[in-house]
């Protein structure tokens, strides 16, 4: 298997999270650092919890390491206009000298799309709206222009230049288990999957539902990698388990999620744990 981490940025400090990160980017079996891309506070019974917001938290661990790879665990497509997110993955692209992976998905929290009047959707036109942004988002990426009409996005010769640095774009990497839209989305367009949370039966269920969408649209599946998260609860040895069993199922790559507060002293103990794995 492979390991990476989770940082929410919410609850923390950015002194705490630029120690985990610059830390973590020390330790060679941590292949890539995540954030999450929300302006409320999830899972969380008080919401006025302080957050950062996720782009801007991520360019800036861009500059503060080296060797990882990053992304958002997944930003919501309706936050910004796909084009202005082309532009800001290539131009993140370029700062971290091509370590980006582009996280997205449709989007699900309510609370904060109608505290800011950013119009959520029914799950339909979630899922619509989705699979416009991803061919707005690969074609600005991937060509000189773009032009596209669709129902909820319309470019007309639009560029995004400069390019980013991986071609024909940054890995995009799927997150969600929608077994109608979302898993046939990442069948098209991704080139990493990634499980949010559930068991690992509820993971081989939507592994077999997203390799059957591949055959529908004569994709090879090895081709997206499959990557599931797992909650670190302050136990190495337990959550390098819970790792291997969502491993014997498929997962490539085991993304571990650090609640917040942050704090650099649990990666040594978690890595040495998943070290047993390798």
């Amino acid at each position: 298997m492979r390991f990476a981490f989770k940082t929410s940025p919410q609850n923390t400090t950015w002194d705490a999270m630029l120690q985990v990160w610059q830390a973590a980017d020390d330790i060679e079996i941590f292949e890539s650092g995540w954030t999450s891309d929300h302006f409320y506070p999830t899972h969380s019974a008080d919401p006025a919890v302080p957050r950062l917001e996720g782009w801007i938290t991520l360019t800036a661990l861009a500059q503060a390491t080296s060797r990882l790879r990053m992304g958002t665990l997944v930003t919501g497509i309706h936050y910004r206009h796909p084009a202005v997110l082309a532009n800001m993955t290539a131009t993140l692209d370029i700062v971290s000298g091509g370590r980006l992976e582009l996280g997205i998905g449709t989007g699900w929290n309510q609370e904060e799309s109608s505290a800011y009047g950013i119009e959520l959707g029914t799950p339909k036109e979630r899922s619509d709206r989705f699979e416009e942004a991803c061919e707005v988002i690969t074609g600005l990426l991937g060509q000189e222009t773009t032009t596209f009409k669709g129902s909820y996005y319309e470019l007309t010769d639009a560029r995004c230049n400069p390019r980013p640095v991986q071609q024909p774009h940054p890995p995009v990497c799927i997150g969600g288990s929608g077994e109608k839209r979302t898993l046939r989305t990442a069948a098209r367009f991704a080139q990493h999957w990634n499980f949010d949370s559930g068991t690992v039966g509820q993971f081989i269920r939507a592994r077999d539902v997203l390799h059957q969408h591949c055959a529908d649209v004569r994709r090879d599946p090895a081709q997206i990698l499959l990557s599931s998260q797992v909650r670190f609860n302050g136990d190495p040895a337990a959550t390098a388990a819970t790792a291997a069993e969502f491993g014997e199922a498929g997962a490539e790559l085991a993304i571990v999620y650090l609640p917040p507060p942050c704090t650099p002293t649990v990666l040594e103990p978690l890595a040495k744990a998943l070290g047993q794995l390798t």
